[in-house]
């Protein structure tokens, strides 16, 4: 997704045309950044990073991160039918955080070596 990102910087760049900038903005932090985050996470846990839960929340994440940079891409693109692909990937990224939430949550004190 990085490489991604960065390829659509230079095209807009080469092009002039920074119309698509939100949508480059969220593939890059979601795609890249926040994805990122959860490896961090998740190799820092391992107990957690061997749930399958934590490999769903991952895949559910890199999906619903394209279908959100698409609907945002059309719809600053001035495309009809950005807006409710952009909401339909808004909100499955936000029951995805709630997902990875409840995997920081649960997981054991004595794996996190700190009690809570």
């Amino acid at each position: 997704m990085v490489l991604g990102g960065m390829l659509w910087g230079i095209q807009m760049g080469i092009s002039g045309d920074h119309s698509t900038f939100p949508a480059h903005a969220h593939l890059n932090l979601l795609g890249w950044v926040s994805l990122f985050l959860f490896g961090i996470y998740y190799h820092l846990h391992p107990a957690t990073d061997r749930d399958r839960w934590a490999c769903v929340q991952v895949w559910i994440w890199i999906v619903a991160t394209v279908i959100l940079t698409i609907g945002v891409a059309m719809v600053h693109s001035g495309r009809e039918g950005g807006d409710p692909i952009a909401a339909i990937g808004s909100l499955i990224v936000f029951a995805d955080m709630l997902l990875f939430g409840w995997l920081v949550i649960r997981s054991s004190p004595s794996e996190s070596g700190s009690a809570r």
